[in-house]
């Protein structure tokens, strides 16, 4: 019987990381923002000074099964800091190939992501779900994770384009 094996994202697994990204933006009918490329995956996570980590979960065959091992999710997370807190873990993307869901990957994921966190030394790990995906949010609900909007009001906001570019006065 075929095993689930969560480990470090390697430079070689990008074009499946990116595939997969496609279809996380798909799935959150966002694809038209999707701007990034396999070759920036592989400068900003594999160079000298990588901007995120990647988690892959990989189902590796039975032996004597003739298929390979075969990249169905990932986690992609970085390092933030809190000034209230101090280090945080902020989970980017998680996502599963929809024929894998159901099998515990993804909390396998979070579970490896939470992992990390502690051992970095971190006091949170946080991560952001769409109102709609309410699978998502059930799950991170029953694993423990504090809805913030709820909670205490935050909202979340961001700066891009031109909008920026105008902030920084160029």
């Amino acid at each position: 019987m075929a095993s689930t094996r969560i480990r470090e994202a390697r430079e070689s697994d990008c074009g499946d990381i990116m595939r997969m990204i496609r279809e996380l933006a798909e799935f959150e009918k966002l694809s038209h923002q999707v701007k990034i490329s396999e070759e920036a995956l592989r400068a900003d996570g594999f160079g000298e000074n990588p901007f995120f980590h990647c988690l892959v979960a990989e189902i590796i065959p039975a032996p004597g099964e003739s298929q390979g091992s075969l990249v169905v999710g990932y986690g992609l997370y970085y390092f933030i800091y809190s000034t209230w807190t101090g280090r945080n873990v902020y989970l980017e993307d998680i996502y599963v190939m929809p024929q894998y869901r159901g099998q515990g990957i993804g909390t396998k994921i979070i579970k490896k992501v939470a992992e990390v966190a502690l051992n970095k030394g971190c006091s949170q790990f946080r991560l952001a779900v769409l109102d709609w995906n309410k699978k998502a949010v059930n799950l991170y609900k029953f694993l423990g994770a504090q809805d913030l909007t709820e909670s205490e009001g935050w909202l979340s906001f961001r700066f891009e384009g031109e909008a920026m570019r105008e902030l920084a006065g160029r």
